[in-house]
């Protein structure tokens, strides 16, 4: 897909699932190489960033997602039973008819497959990534831990780190240091941008590592709540239609 579709589709998608609006915007790169880091918010997240972030994104994924033959299962499990609320054996036919639409659609948005649990395939992610950022684009990145308790006030689970080491290649190959975007997306239908934070290299690759994963949760997390405090002083207006669809996970 290139990017003049990739916008319209996203304007489509914009006006019938989302039509929220986009906070911090003097915060966003004129273009890439870049990555945002962003909270899931369940089904909502993914279809935020993607309608209000105004540059072209290729998001990490979960593999089954963009698999024909595991897609099925995982919506059912993930989107159909846990946010539909549909139960067997309805749930499979309609994660089934859902797949039909869903894999075609991530794959032509150039979403790049994450094997949860499996360190040996994060080489793949890792280099897949690379080549977008070589091409002067931007990554969308969810790296919520699915294994640990939600936070009960915001709904965010624990980073991962591996998005990090993103940093790492990216300065080992061209000698830059790659800018991270905090993405904080609320149910009131806002979308905030904050300020980018720079890999550093003069730290050691593990510290580094949990510096930014550290200052992304952190940051993220104080948007979100900033969002809600207004939002319950009725400062904020919900503003998207509130109808999730499975597309895109975490």
């Amino acid at each position: 897909m290139n990017d003049r579709t990739n916008h319209f589709l996203m304007r489509v998608i914009n006006l019938f699932l989302w039509g929220g609006e986009m906070v911090g915007q003097e915060n966003l790169p004129p273009r890439g190489p870049a990555v945002f880091i962003a909270n899931h918010l369940e089904a909502i997240g993914p279809i935020a960033a993607y309608c209000s972030i105004p540059l072209r994104l290729y998001a990490w994924t979960i593999a089954d997602m963009v698999d024909e033959e595991k897609a099925a299962d995982w919506l059912k499990w993930d989107f159909v039973e846990r946010t539909l609320e549909l139960q067997p054996p309805v749930s499979a036919w309609v994660a089934k008819g859902l797949s039909k639409i869903t894999v075609p659609l991530l794959r032509s948005l150039g979403c790049i497959p994450v094997y949860q649990g499996d360190y040996d395939r994060l080489a793949d992610t890792l280099q897949l990534s690379m080549d977008v950022l070589r091409q002067r684009k931007c990554l969308l990145i969810f790296p919520e831990d699915n294994r640990l308790p939600e936070d009960p006030v915001t709904g965010m689970k624990p980073f991962q780190h591996s998005f990090a080491r993103l940093g790492e290649k990216y300065f080992a190959e061209t000698s830059g240091r790659l800018e991270f975007y905090p993405v904080a997306i609320h149910a009131s239908g806002y979308v905030m941008i904050g300020k980018a934070v720079t890999y550093n290299p003069c730290y050691a690759v593990g510290a580094e590592r949990q510096r930014l994963k550290g200052l992304m949760e952190n940051a993220i997390k104080t948007m979100y709540m900033q969002m809600e405090n207004e939002d319950s002083s009725n400062m904020l207006t919900p503003r998207q239609n509130q109808n999730p669809t499975g597309a895109f996970s975490r």
